[in-house]
């Protein structure tokens, strides 16, 4: 199983430089991959390019980039870009969004995000593929008048949705590579998730899907104050629908309850349970509300389980 971590350097002097040093650290540690988070702030494909070429050792991702507001032809610009600038080392993640974020950021309504969804993976799928697209749907529109080719992308950027709720993981089955999904527990994974779309890629005749589990996790001894400061991260979370109904799936009432946080035993216990519930990666978030010492020691954990 590859192991990674999502880089979040947002309270530092200089983001990109921050990070770069914070992925050097990461592939020191014998991690396998780095991601990055997509809000207002930093562009991630960009951050995504920059940290691969800094540090070759890491496989880079976008976890993930809302479809509203954007459009493939952007979008397949931003990924091959970073995927010729890391040598086929980066992997694009997008996601529904949410309605709070793309109605006030935006101005622009969230609606039929799955409908959305599909046209934008055929568009973008066309586009990262061939560099050319003719697609003429229903929401969208993605032509080529010029090619859309970036030399040196190679034949195909991976695409992974951040899916987890029934329609999203049918569409992410039939016609991405995998899916994000993030605060979903293992109980979630096994008996909702996997199975959902595994099933669709099947239908479609398409390759099992890859399975990237985002778990908030701290290596650490001060359980009860990294948990407190979790809690707090983790709230605005439990607002939004899709997640209170994973986290209940999981078994937990608060965000916090999906997350792994103790000693190197215990993590690496839930490492397994993730394993066993079906995910071929996990990428541990959450790991910048620890001091560097803990980060350090999540980091080595997940080094020794990479290796």
């Amino acid at each position: 199983m590859t192991v990674g971590v999502a880089l979040n350097a947002i309270d530092a002097d200089n983001q990109v430089d921050a990070t770069v040093r914070l992925a050097e650290e990461a592939a020191a540690a014998g991690l396998r991959s780095a991601w990055f988070g997509q809000t207002f702030g930093a562009d991630s494909p960009q951050l995504a390019a920059i940290v691969g070429r800094e540090v070759p050792a890491l496989q880079v991702g976008t976890s993930a980039i809302p479809i509203f507001g954007r459009h493939p032809l952007v979008v397949s610009s931003q990924a091959q870009t970073a995927q010729a600038a890391t040598h086929g080392r980066y992997h694009l993640g997008l996601a529904l969004g949410t309605k709070l974020l793309t109605e006030t950021g935006f101005g622009i309504p969230h609606e039929r995000p799955i409908a959305r969804l599909r046209e934008f993976l055929v568009a973008l799928r066309q586009l990262t593929e061939t560099g050319t697209a003719d697609f003429h749907g229903e929401l969208l529109t993605a032509t080529t008048p010029i090619p859309a080719r970036v030399p040196g992308a190679g034949s195909r950027v991976p695409l992974l949705v951040a899916a987890m709720a029934p329609q999203a993981l049918r569409a992410s089955g039939e016609l991405a590579d995998g899916i994000l999904p993030y605060l979903a527990g293992p109980r979630a994974l096994a008996e909702h998730i996997v199975p959902a779309v595994t099933a669709a890629a099947e239908t479609a005749g398409r390759p099992a899907p890859r399975i990237v589990a985002f778990v908030p996790a701290v290596v650490t001894d001060d359980v009860a104050s990294v948990r407190e400061k979790a809690a707090e991260q983790l709230a605005f979370y439990e607002q939004i629908p899709s997640y209170a109904r994973v986290i209940e799936l999981s078994g937990g009432k608060r965000a916090v309850d999906v997350a792994a946080i103790g000693d190197e035993e215990t993590v690496a216990a839930e490492v397994r349970r993730y394993r066993d519930a079906g995910a071929t990666e996990v990428v541990f978030t959450s790991t910048e509300i620890a001091g560097d010492a803990d980060r350090l020691r999540t980091w080595a954990l997940l080094g020794e389980l990479a290796g």
